[in-house]
């Protein structure tokens, strides 16, 4: 759910409240705000398009924020929406030298630029060439300017340069803070034992009209001889939204360390890369998306196992991931039992559509933005303290592009496509009224728990037992509900399932214990393998 990194959030939730309250004393004012931003020849050598962005936040919190004083990046922060002001228009094409017209009370969020309080703000100027900021942020190929400190309202319109392009992220360029000591001393290794993911789909290049790619890694153990007879189970791990094939680098080298210490059993792990230029597809067969979930299991899962040394059954085949990476695997698993012996899903998206992020989209007048007590619906918590709404998230992934955002995401894996070929939206973007008929396509087709329990009779045989599933009671996103509601139809079912609700865990710390960050998933990983291998001798190398 939303982004498995929530950029920029640390180094403005001290400014939270301030920059909050200050969008809520509008200025007068009857002229649009209007900034010129101009392409720096230096940095470009040809045309250059994309959605064009800015972002302007009160310069005296946005300094106090900072650890010196210094502001390098002006960005969204989606534990404070508000504070953050953004305005945004497509540019079909931009020169060398040339310059663009942005009118920031067209396209803006929380409000008109003109209405903001009047002061001293710091911009900044972002091209997004891909149309990715909602899934992304800034990627490689956007265009930067500098922060610039202004003055608004302005009379004259600000100018700002785009004159720095984001380099490309290149995998494996793991930062030293989030690697282990593990991971640190067997990356090397790491490398060599991790192989590229690059399968072109057969089902999904006919639905596209076009080649169409699953990517990833292929994990092998230490070890790991080709010509043995030996084989070994595999973990099909996919990970949450805002993630990448890039960033799935860094989990391939985790696990590997891991092995090497015998953290982890020996086990072949493929990490899927679920991200798409809608969001997440989810590994879901979908209208609008195409086939995944039958591209992976009649697909991809037979060209692994004829290649790799890989325990060719189900009993040998596990699933887990986090957040959209938890709702895609408790998806494969629920729809293709035979395929797999189990999921261990962490943190999934909803489950039951009964509690979407606390909304029951089935409720008679369902809103998203509001309760019918008038009540705004809340979307982000700090544990009791609520950090964001779902309006004030919705509205913010509309201004920053039509693609790869959160909500979007989910529209274009569960919704019925609509005459223009896009899928229907699920809420009103305005009013956040939910679509009764579109969220009842949602239900017949994506509903897991209503799945589960109109299905359980030829379900059962193959699923009963197979359903792990991990969750805070603080999580982030309030997807606990969902999670309890889910448990509560398997308990109905008498169906056998291992439901934990881990207390005050977030969305965020769910696999911490001590010093070690990933303790939960090493735990889930000796716990595949003992159902793989009943009875081995084999256990975690003891704490030194």
């Amino acid at each position: 759910m939303l982004k498995h990194i929530l950029r920029g959030a640390p180094a403005l939730l001290c400014a939270t409240l301030l920059a909050t309250a200050a969008w809520a004393r509008e200025a007068p004012s009857s002229a649009h705000q209007l900034f010129r931003v101009t392409l720096d020849k230096a940095t470009a050598q040809r045309p250059a398009a994309g959605r064009l962005l800015l972002f302007a936040t009160e310069a005296k919190a946005a300094r106090a924020a900072a650890k010196d004083g210094k502001v390098e990046a002006v960005d969204v922060n989606p534990f404070a929406p508000t504070s953050t002001a953004i305005a945004a228009r497509d540019v079909a094409r931009l020169a060398p030298g040339g310059e663009v017209l942005l009118d920031a009370d067209d396209t803006a969020f929380p409000a008109a630029f003109s209405k903001l309080p009047p002061g001293d703000y710091l911009v900044q100027a972002v091209l997004d060439v891909n149309h990715d900021y909602n899934y992304r942020g800034r990627s490689g190929g956007d265009l930067l300017s500098k922060v610039v400190e202004v003055r608004l309202p302005a009379a004259a319109a600000p100018e700002l340069a785009l004159v720095d392009a984001v380099p490309a992220r290149q995998p494996w360029n793991i930062p030293a803070r989030y690697m282990s000591e593990a991971t640190k001393k067997h990356l090397d290794e790491a490398r060599r034992a991790t192989q590229p993911l690059d399968f072109v789909s057969p089902a999904l290049s006919a639905f596209w009209g076009r080649p169409i790619h699953l990517r990833g890694w292929v994990v092998l153990p230490p070890g790991y001889d080709p010509k043995s007879h030996a084989t070994y189970p595999v973990v099909y791990f996919t990970h949450g939204y805002g993630a990448d094939a890039v960033t799935l680098s860094g989990s391939a080298a985790m696990v590997y360390g891991a092995m090497a210490e015998r953290q982890m059993p020996p086990m072949i792990w493929v990490m899927l890369d679920q991200s798409s230029p809608t969001g997440t597809h989810e590994f879901a067969d979908s209208v609008n998306n195409g086939p995944w979930g039958q591209a992976l299991t009649a697909e991809l899962i037979p060209a692994l196992e004829a290649r790799y040394r890989m325990d060719a059954r189900a009993a040998g085949r596990f699933l887990t991931g986090h957040s959209s990476g938890g709702w895609a695997t408790l998806w494969l698993q629920t729809r293709y039992p035979k395929v797999f012996g189990g999921t261990w899903s962490t943190s999934p998206d909803p489950s039951d559509f009964h509690d979407f992020t606390g909304v029951d989209l089935y409720a008679p007048h369902a809103n998203v933005y509001r309760g019918a007590d008038g009540a705004p619906h809340p979307l982000v918590r700090d544990h009791g303290k609520v950090m964001a709404s779902y309006a004030d998230f919705a509205r913010m992934e509309r201004v920053l592009g039509p693609y790869g955002g959160q909500m979007a995401s989910f529209e274009w894996v569960f919704s019925p496509r609509g005459p223009d070929g896009r899928p229907l939206p699920m809420f009103d973007r305005d009013t956040g009224a939910v679509d009764p008929a579109v969220v009842a396509y949602w239900g017949e087709h994506y509903d897991i728990a209503r799945r589960l329990k109109e299905h359980w009779p030829e379900l059962k045989p193959d699923l009963d037992g197979k359903i792990h599933l991990y969750v805070g009671t603080a999580d982030t996103f309030y997807l606990d509900g969902a999670a309890h509601r889910l448990k509560a139809v398997l308990d109905g079912l008498g169906a056998k399932s291992d439901i934990r609700f881990l207390p005050d865990r977030t969305h965020f710390d769910l696999f911490v214990q001590g010093e070690d960050r990933q303790a939960l998933l090493k735990r889930i990983a000796w716990d595949m393998y003992a159902q793989a291998r009943p009875g081995a001798a084999l256990g975690p190398a003891a704490a030194p």
